[in-house]
């Protein structure tokens, strides 16, 4: 493959306005289901004021600029505003308390914050006073006009009048592909976050490698619901624009549904959670149904495993199992393509494991869900499964431009013009996480074929270690008893004891259902987890998942507790276990399961 040399990611969105002026850039809704379209030209016409505006109140080349949003089209505006002019864009979670926005900012040294809302703002200002950098707030939507210190977006855009036309376009010409284009912080599942610094020549070479492993072109559009505080999201906006994709914003987790049926996308990325929602989701419904409808939906599953085998070994398909497949797909699983828009052509799942089962249901339905692999430090992306050519429970190959190879201890390194600068004010950090020779370590323990396919096995400070010598990867095995419709999140115990244990969360939805089935009366999901009738079905559930695992590996014992939130400092903003802190907090839970 062959890669363009940009200068920088204003000069890559450049050639796509110059390309497609009038195509549909990103369409966001704004009154019930009516969406706005910015084509490509508008996207850059105000790109421009933006831009102008932040010269406007003094923001330089290498001045950090931070944004406190969720996923919204004004996020991705001032991303490539600030960047185009040699600013770098510092993203924070929304759901970040007021002490965390705290220390990004600090830490970042960012001049000026972009706020999603009033909400937001106020969580800014019960720490104002300790933020030595930040110079004003700007609101999205709401915020004062002529506040000191806040200020709404509108009176933000105005600012940008007094910057004369051909002043943007010289500061675009200084940016560099080696100058910071953003310092994501890591979530931070052991002490504190790390900054990560990736470079434009990061993000356009990322595009480009994500482009060579998949069909993106003009012609499609894509979803996006996931954090732009998030590099998997940012990097999926870089890959839009390099390819002129249009790009619907999602207008939040609870209309996601919805927003994906309006939007009707050819492809979107995704993490494990939401295929494992609409998966239980869709279970439950059949089995709600139950009779002729439940007999139905599980010969159509049948039938969509045959059919699966078929493509996925690349063998010629009999014309029995082509009409039964299109039944299938008539009576039961065009009803899944409605809800998800109809154009679905793949998906990418990342940041975290991906059942095979789960995928392989979907891939059954016609609905082929590409598992890849990336983090923070190499722009979030290395390998991916490709559409012609996958696997399930593997992450595929490389992507164009990146080597890969396994340590002598099977750690996974990589090599590539996608893998980070540095962690920001952290030069023992980054020196520990760099080979001598330059390449990048992961953590992850892994494998790789003779057709370079790469497979996760562990991770090497989560490896258990049983009293009896076995060594044990717990992802893999909290990943199969999640796929259970009752289940939420797990915790796998047992390092230095004599079997596995775990913490389990009970979704909450669906134990409600059941409960109330069942005739089972509780005043609230807290009391529900103490049933014995609710504990023993948890315990069903894993116990039929262990059937599916080696005897050393199965869960002995189970202890249901309250869900791990982000409030509770239990997981990070992309759901990621805080593993040390959930163990201290249950501690004599933990320990009761081995007495």
């Amino acid at each position: 493959m062959e890669f363009i040399d940009f200068k920088n990611i204003h000069d890559m969105l450049s050639k796509t306005v110059a390309a497609s002026p009038q195509k549909p850039a990103y369409r966001y809704f704004i009154d019930g289901n009516e969406r706005e379209t910015v084509t490509w030209e508008g996207f850059y016409d105000q790109v421009r004021g933006a831009a102008s505006a932040l010269m406007a109140l003094g923001v330089a080349p290498g001045d950090r600029v931070a944004i406190l949003s969720a996923t919204g089209y004004r996020w991705v505006l001032m991303d490539t505003a600030i960047v185009s002019i040699g600013a770098c864009t510092v993203g924070i979670y929304p759901s970040t308390l007021a002490n965390g926005c705290r220390y990004i900012l600090e830490h970042s040294g960012a001049r000026l914050v972009f706020a999603e809302n009033q909400e937001q703002l106020e969580k800014l200002t019960t720490v104002q006073e300790e933020l030595s950098h930040i110079e004003k707030a700007i609101c999205f939507s709401g915020g004062e006009e002529d506040a000191d210190w806040g200020c709404s977006f509108g009176g933000f855009l105005r600012e940008g009048e007094k910057i004369e036309a051909d002043a943007f376009l010289k500061r675009t010409e200084m940016v560099k592909p080696d100058d910071p284009a953003g310092i994501i912080y890591t979530s931070g599942t052991t002490g504190l976050p790390k900054g990560v610094v990736l470079t434009h020549d990061n993000f356009t070479f990322t595009a480009q490698s994500c482009h060579g492993c998949a069909d993106f072109s003009e012609a499609t559009e894509t979803f996006l619901f996931l954090p732009l505080a998030h590099v998997f999201a940012r990097t999926a906006v870089q890959t839009a624009i390099l390819t002129g994709t249009a790009t619907t914003f999602a207008r939040s987790l609870d209309t996601l549904v919805d927003d994906m049926r309006i939007a009707a996308p050819h492809w979107f990325i995704s993490v494990p959670r939401i295929f494992e929602k609409i998966h239980a989701k869709v279970l439950a419904g059949a089995e709600a149904k139950g009779g002729l409808a439940l007999k139905m939906f599980r010969r159509a599953c049948a039938i969509g495993a045959l059919m699966g085998e078929h493509k996925l070994r690349k063998i010629p398909v009999p014309l029995i199992l082509h009409i039964r497949y299109a039944l299938a797909q008539r009576l039961v699983f065009s009803k899944l393509h409605k809800a998800m828009g109809g154009r679905l052509q793949w998906c990418i799942s990342g940041a975290a494991p991906l059942n095979p089962d789960i995928a392989r249901f979907f891939h059954g339905a016609g609905v082929l869900i590409l598992e890849g692999l990336g983090m923070t430090e190499n722009t979030s992306f290395s390998n991916l499964n490709r559409p012609n050519d996958y696997r399930f429970g593997w992450v595929g190959p490389p992507g164009p431009g990146i080597e890969q190879r396994l340590d002598t201890d099977g750690e996974i390194q990589f090599w590539g013009r996608n893998v980070m600068k540095e962690y920001y004010r952290m030069e023992e950090a980054t020196k520990e996480v760099f080979t001598e020779d330059g390449w990048l370590r992961t953590g992850d323990i892994g494998e790789i074929d003779e057709k370079n396919f790469l497979r996760i096995t562990g991770r090497k400070k989560e490896l258990i270690i049983t009293a009896g010598g076995k060594n044990i990867a717990p992802a893999a095995i909290e990943t199969v008893i999640a796929a259970s419709k009752y289940i939420a999140q797990v915790l796998v115990i047992g390092d230095r004891r004599k079997y596995l244990s775990a913490l389990v969360t009970p979704d909450a939805d669906a134990i409600r259902e059941y409960a109330e089935a069942q005739g089972i009366s509780f005043s609230d999901i807290d009391s529900l987890i103490q049933d014995e009738r609710i504990i023993r079905l948890i315990e069903m559930e894993v116990k039929a998942r262990n059937a599916g695992l080696a005897s050393y590996e199965t869960v002995k014992k189970v202890t249901l507790v309250p869900e791990f939130t982000i409030a509770n400092e239990m997981i990070t903003p992309t759901l990621k276990l805080k593993k040390n802190i959930i163990e201290d907090r249950h501690a004599e839970k933990i320990e009761a399961m081995y007495v």
